[in-house]
């Protein structure tokens, strides 16, 4: 067996090496796990707990690396990304992740896909039961979406962007509160707690100051007739895995069911073909197949019930 080396994951210095990583083994049918996207966009955000970023850990075989195992939120869900050739390492990867990552009043949960069947296995050595499962969807861009903007409406030029209507639209668009609430923002009152939800700083401070491999060129923004924004729909292009990564998608409540999402992702659905990319992600919700999305990943959750050796 290969002499293998560690290293713990360091937040100011990784973050490419992870990307790398993850865009160099992505295969979304066969067991890499999650896209590059799916780390980065998180890593930082407001609502992540990045104090045990540092149980993050690498394997590596010589330089090449090898595996990632790491949580996203919550902190006690863990997810591993493994390179071909390299299944034999599951039982080692599950037991650092039973006994090293976070685990917090028996919530730990390992996170598996589709091709991690020989991880499956382990976790199941180790007494771990699958207690959830769902798939998410994919568009294939050989296919068309063509749903139009309703009357009333209109897509905000790029140049014209502004960050600060996003920011307040991820608030109320993700359910965290209502526009009456920005009150205070617009008084220009520095004493306004942001702190419930913190999807506002979120998407705020992600387009002022964008995460290393972020592409806000793409992203589509629809607005009101009063100038208002009312869908937001984020896009991480990734040219090596000809991947769309649509992150955010929201729709302000009042303006849900009109077809505003539809129409901001037909727009990603030509812009990105013409990129090169070959399929775009969506999400587990029914509305994505309701419009075209094929089958994408499935995602299953395992837990185990609680044990003496368990960390707490």
């Amino acid at each position: 067996m290969k002499k293998m080396t560690t290293k713990q994951f360091q937040i100011l210095t990784d973050i490419n090496k992870v990307w790398d990583f993850l865009t160099d083994i992505y295969d979304r049918e066969n067991g890499s796990g999650v896209a590059a996207p799916f780390f980065e966009h998180a890593i930082l955000a407001s609502w992540m707990d990045n104090s045990y970023s540092y149980l993050n850990r690498f394997w590596f075989d010589g330089d090449r690396t090898a595996a990632f195992v790491f949580y996203e939120a919550p902190a006690t869900d863990i997810y591993f990304s493994v390179r071909k050739g390299y299944e034999y390492l599951a039982d080692e990867l599950i037991e650092y992740a039973v006994t090293t990552m976070p685990n917090w009043d028996n919530e730990q949960q390992l996170v598996l896909f589709n091709g991690q069947e020989y991880l499956m296995e382990a976790a199941k050595k180790r007494g771990f039961k699958k207690v959830f499962e769902y798939d998410d969807r994919i568009f294939d861009l050989r296919n068309e979406l063509n749903y139009e903007l309703p009357d009333g409406y209109h897509f905000v030029d790029p140049k014209d962007i502004d960050p600060v209507k996003i920011g307040k639209l991820c608030w109320y668009g993700f359910d965290h509160g209502d526009k009456g609430e920005f009150t205070g923002w617009d008084k220009q009152d520095t004493s306004f707690d942001w702190t419930p939800e913190k999807s506002y700083k979120d998407c705020l401070g992600d387009i002022m100051a964008p995460l290393p491999h972020s592409t806000h060129e793409y992203d589509v923004i629809i607005a009101d007739e009063q100038g208002e924004y009312v869908c937001y729909s984020g896009m991480w292009w990734v040219p090596q895995n000809k991947l769309a990564y649509m992150e955010p998608l929201c729709t302000a409540p009042e303006h849900r069911r009109k077809g505003l999402a539809a129409a901001a992702l037909s727009v990603h659905c030509r812009r990105m073909r013409a990129l090169g990319a070959t399929h775009m992600t969506g999400g587990g919700d029914p509305f994505y197949e309701k419009i075209g999305y094929g089958m994408g990943m499935h995602w299953s959750f395992w837990k185990r019930e609680k044990q003496d050796d368990q960390k707490s």
